[in-house]
């Protein structure tokens, strides 16, 4: 959203102050429900998974499937990053200690 409408924004805020009662505050809500949804369409979110949470992992440590034994045979490795198999709990924390990221990540 560009400057002028959430600087807009803020001064009905700020005309509101904390009075839930104000007249405006319906004003506020909708404009604020505009804004959110404007934003989540500008910039949505993107879904991934562990899988994808791998590949880009890999990816930016410029690895490949044979340098992730402590998850498997190059194999396994392969099949896991085409779906074939699913992460297991001890792989996924292999993956978490050796990225140094939670393993709800890969999850």
């Amino acid at each position: 959203m560009n400057a002028p409408v959430d600087l807009q924004h803020l001064r009905l805020l700020d005309e509101a102050g904390a009075d839930e009662s104000h007249p405006i505050m319906g004003l506020i809500d909708i404009v604020t429900d505009l804004i959110d949804d404007y934003k989540s369409e500008l910039h949505p979110l993107l879904q991934t998974n562990g899988v994808d949470a791998l590949k880009f992992l890999m990816e930016q440590h410029d690895l490949k499937q044979t340098d992730l034994q402590e998850i498997g045979s190059q194999g396994v490795v392969s099949e896991i990053l085409t779906g074939k198999r699913e992460l297991n709990l001890r792989q996924v924390r292999a993956l978490s200690e050796r990225f140094g990221v939670s393993a709800a990540t890969f999850l």
